[in-house]
């Protein structure tokens, strides 16, 4: 079973569950799945599912922030629960030290000395570590290392 199969069969334990949260969450997923394949017209493979769940934990941390500088704690809490939902679908995290000794070889192939070959790093980095680190931490811990 790949991994939109299995969002959809949650889906629908959710509501057996009467989980209205979750089911909803997911069903919003879900539509941002059609919408790339409408325009795209491609069949998603698991990683293309796994790019869009992404980008939306990304959407939704951007909303939480700017719910929670307007003190609105209601939205807050129901962004928080869709990223929670996600991060489920997605692969495991690597830890900072994973990351740091990740970058320090990523550093030493494209042969980066100063913070001025952030963007070598970053191109490798983004194609290598995919999936495992976001790309805002990457950058940072980039850009500590050659700074």
């Amino acid at each position: 079973m790949n991994l939109r199969e299995t969002i959809n069969q949650d889906i629908k334990n959710a509501m057996k569950a009467k989980e209205t949260k979750k089911r909803d969450a997911l069903r919003l997923l879900t539509s941002a799945f059609k919408q790339v394949e409408v325009d795209e017209r491609k069949e998603l493979t698991d990683e293309d599912v796994i790019k869009i769940i992404q980008t939306q934990v990304k959407r939704r941390n951007d909303s939480a922030s700017q719910y929670k500088d307007a003190g609105r704690d209601d939205l807050l809490q129901i962004e928080l629960d869709e990223i929670a939902f996600y991060t489920t679908y997605l692969p495991a995290q690597i830890n900072d030290e994973e990351l740091s000794i990740a970058l320090k070889e990523i550093i030493s192939k494209v042969g980066a000395v100063t913070i001025k070959d952030i963007g070598k790093v970053m191109g490798m980095a983004s194609k290598e570590l995919s999936g495992k680190a976001d790309g805002k931490r990457i950058n940072e811990c980039a850009k500590s290392l050659l700074g």
